[in-house]
């Protein structure tokens, strides 16, 4: 088996320089989904039954995605073709969520439903685009080089959220209306999705263009990949159950985490609007003719918008110094560490009484965000054999999603019935998942697989 060749600094950065623009278009999701689902009339209690659509939508496509660029070869490349496609059709879905109202002019219902059926396109084809992504960066760089990375793709993944979750502040700020009409959602969001979408398909032609795969007998040379191994046929099923141990482990790790930034991302907006920013708990969208507490919601949107960016500031600059933290230590001190700040962060979001303080508890959060982005999948790389990173690292995306599924089902009833209608408590159990999480990162045994 010859050795891969090491990469310079900017091959890997090209290789995932298209998740900056990818994460762009997550983080305004993330940050304004809620918002904009708000605005078209979603009641706050029935908000995590809409956001199911996303996770839904990773569990259908990122393993059928990993097993077909696993079995692809085009011109451009093994991966490449889903990312760019992924692309594409993300930048279409970006640019018409916010616009349902005029899509479907009737509005009221028809608009809302069309604004899920949009955010489940979007999200559908951000995963598209992801899981190639992170194959990608295994497919082409040597084991000594992966901390690496996975660390760079961290790093634009933050850099692209940080500027995504600020934008619908900077433009407020520049003088967009960031007052949504009954039924519309606020321009200021609108704006910031027709860039997002633009920036998102020009980043990943960089990495389309830039980033020569190996063709594939050099692939199998590279990763000790023969004529027998490639005539084995393995079902999904059998796949899932024979999973290497390292990843059951992770699984565990994983849904104390995904539970808790899927409670994030649905109830930020509700919780920081009631808590620091005076909006009722009842408030609807539709009917409310109160200007001062439309203002005051699309204030607190904002807000959301500026603390999802700190987070992610934070993991990208915690993404430059993981390399480093992790060769003093290991990976796993460094993960299980990480996550057990980004619970801490969730729980001080209760008790500051100055929503500016909001930013503190970011720090933590941006921590654990950085770690979960870039160490289970080093971590897991290492263990799977690399005639199946691709589907493997599909079937891993199902970590991700299912505790996304059992956060979305519970955290309404949750909500309602334990809590009262008061988001920030559902914060405060998602700081205590992520601690959770923190402590089971010590189950994790690191593996190696040859190929």
């Amino acid at each position: 088996m010859n050795k891969k060749p090491r990469l310079s600094f900017w091959q890997i950065w090209n290789l995932s320089f298209g998740f900056l623009g990818v994460q762009f278009g997550f983080a305004l999701q993330n940050a304004n989904a809620s918002r904009i689902l708000t605005s078209l009339g979603a009641d706050p209690h029935t908000l995590s039954f809409f956001w199911l659509v996303a996770p839904i939508m990773g569990l259908l496509v990122q393993p059928l995605v990993g097993a077909a660029s696993d079995k692809t070869w085009t011109r451009i490349g093994r991966r490449s073709p889903y990312i760019l496609l992924g692309a594409i059709l993300s930048m279409t879905a970006m640019f018409f969520m916010p616009n349902a109202p005029v899509v479907v002019k009737a509005g009221g219902v028809g608009a809302l439903a069309f604004g899920v059926i949009m955010l489940a396109v979007m999200d559908g084809s951000f995963n598209v685009t992801f899981q190639p992504f992170r194959a990608l960066v295994a497919d082409m760089t040597p084991e000594e080089q992966r901390n690496v990375g996975y660390s760079v793709q961290s790093f634009l993944i933050n850099v692209g959220a940080v500027i995504g979750s600020a934008l619908p502040f900077i433009l407020t700020a520049a003088g967009v209306s960031n007052v949504d009409e009954p039924g519309r959602v606020a321009p200021s969001v609108i704006w910031s999705f027709y860039t997002g979408g633009s920036l998102l398909l020009i980043s990943v032609l960089v990495t389309v263009l830039k980033t020569k795969e190996y063709p594939p007998k050099e692939f199998e040379e590279y990763n000790g990949i023969t004529s027998e191994d490639k005539k084995q046929k393995e079902s999904f099923w059998k796949l899932l159950a024979n999973m290497p141990k390292t990843m059951q482990q992770l699984a565990i790790v994983q849904l104390f985490s995904w539970f808790a930034l899927y409670l994030m991302w649905v109830y930020s907006t509700t919780a920081i609007s009631q808590h620091y920013f005076g909006v009722p708990l009842n408030y609807n969208a539709e009917t409310e003719t109160d200007t001062t507490i439309r203002a005051a919601f699309g204030e607190a949107g904002n807000w959301v918008g500026m603390c999802f960016a700190m987070y992610s500031l934070v993991a990208a600059l915690f993404s430059v110094v993981m390399p480093a933290l992790i060769k003093r230590s290991s990976r796993k001190a460094v993960y299980s560490v990480s996550l057990m700040l980004g619970g801490l962060g969730f729980i001080s979001t209760y008790f500051f009484s100055n929503h500016y303080m909001l930013l503190v508890s970011m720090v933590g959060v941006g921590i654990a965000w950085a770690a979960i982005l870039a160490l289970p999948y080093a971590i897991l790389s290492g263990s799977l054999p690399a005639k199946r990173m691709g589907i493997y690292m599909g079937l891993f995306n199902l970590t991700v999603v299912v505790p996304q599924i059992l956060s979305g089902v519970v955290g309404g009833p949750l909500l309602k019935s334990f809590f009262g209608g008061q988001a920030i408590y559902v914060l405060l159990l998602a700081g205590a998942s992520m601690v959770m999480g923190g402590l089971a990162v010590f189950m994790v045994k690191e593996m190696r697989q040859h190929p």
